[in-house]
């Protein structure tokens, strides 16, 4: 397995993307630049979870229903020996992990990594006060009152890595990439819960390197948010130009093996000015769509 680069892109509307519990779970931000931001623990967290749904067996879950240690995890574990860890703990493969299996700390550095997402535009949040039908107490007849804090609109951007070096290590398969691709895609929709519903994947592209060796770059450094309105509320009020980072792939078109991709019919990419296809912009590689 060689080293891969991705860029993902999916966006959000009249939702949570990732709650801060410090800050009464308003949507995380960094409020100087009027940027919203998402963790990596957000992402791999949906990816997990589309693992647990195709009836793949993780390492970081709850136990009926409920959090647990890692500790308690290993308890659980049929076997604790190496070889059955990343043989049947497919978020290990991908991920990687920390654990303690009798008496001896084993650590995992997962090869695929992701760092933080942001907006590509500014966002707006909403403050709403929310009634549950519930009573706060015995004998009252109000419910209790709260807060709901969601983004109107934010298109958010990742950047993720795959080290071949470290697949070796934790005996990361293809599969287990295609697997990657097929979550990115269909994750979030489908796991989607009252605060996170309304968020849908826009563009997804893991390209794929000859070596093990290649790293060109945070993707999102080559690509420019054109928005048609100084407030974007819609993937349909803006678009994506793509100029830079095709310059970039083909000036290293040697060191690219395949591209892996999807992309949503709403999502407007340009090249040169002009609206383009992912297939149009990218055609000089070999390309893989995504299902």
């Amino acid at each position: 397995m060689t080293n891969n680069e991705i860029l993902y892109i999916y966006d959000a509307k009249l939702t949570n993307p990732n709650g801060d519990p410090d800050e009464e779970n308003r949507p995380r931000m960094d409020y100087e630049r009027e940027i919203n931001l998402v963790s990596d623990l957000r992402l791999k967290r949906y990816i997990r979870d589309y693992l647990v749904m195709k009836g793949h067996d993780i390492f970081v879950r709850r136990v009926d229903d409920k959090p647990v240690t890692a500790d308690r995890r290993i308890k659980d574990l049929k076997d604790s020996s190496e070889d059955w860890i990343l043989e049947n703990l497919t978020d290990v493969r991908m991920f990687g992990a920390t654990m303690t299996v009798k008496g001896d700390n084993k650590t995992f550095i997962g090869p695929i990594q992701f760092n933080w997402g942001y907006s590509l535009n500014k966002v707006e949040l909403l403050e709403a006060s929310i009634t549950s039908h519930f009573a706060s107490r015995e004998g009252t007849d109000q419910g209790t009152i709260g807060k709901d804090y969601r983004v109107k609109y934010s298109l958010i951007a990742f950047s993720g890595v795959v080290s071949g070096n470290r697949a070796i290590k934790t005996r990361l398969k293809e599969e287990d990439l295609d697997l990657l691709d097929e979550a990115m895609v269909h994750a979030i929709p489908n796991l989607a819960t009252r605060s996170k519903i309304g968020q849908y994947p826009r563009l997804y592209m893991r390209v794929e390197y000859m070596d093990s060796e290649t790293i060109l770059g945070d993707y999102r450094d080559y690509i420019k948010l054109k928005e048609e309105t100084s407030s974007i509320r819609d993937i349909n009020e803006c678009a994506i130009e793509i100029d830079e980072l095709v310059e970039l792939l083909e000036n290293s078109s040697n060191k690219i093996k395949n591209i892996y991709y999807f992309r949503d019919k709403n999502l407007v990419l340009t090249l040169n000015g002009e609206r383009v296809s992912f297939e149009e912009a990218f055609g000089n590689f070999p390309l893989k769509q995504i299902e």
